[in-house]
């Protein structure tokens, strides 16, 4: 694999990780109002 190969590789992984923390921090943030909601409705 040249240098500009793994380049391009570490930079897809890092740009999915972001992508994949992006999405689990929605799905805290969806479950964390979704709790608050039924809590509050009692």
């Amino acid at each position: 694999m040249t240098p500009e190969e793994e380049k391009e590789f570490v930079r897809r992984r890092k740009a999915r990780n972001v992508v994949i923390a992006l999405g689990l921090f929605g799905f805290v943030v969806l479950f964390y109002f979704i709790t608050i909601v039924r809590i509050g409705g009692n």
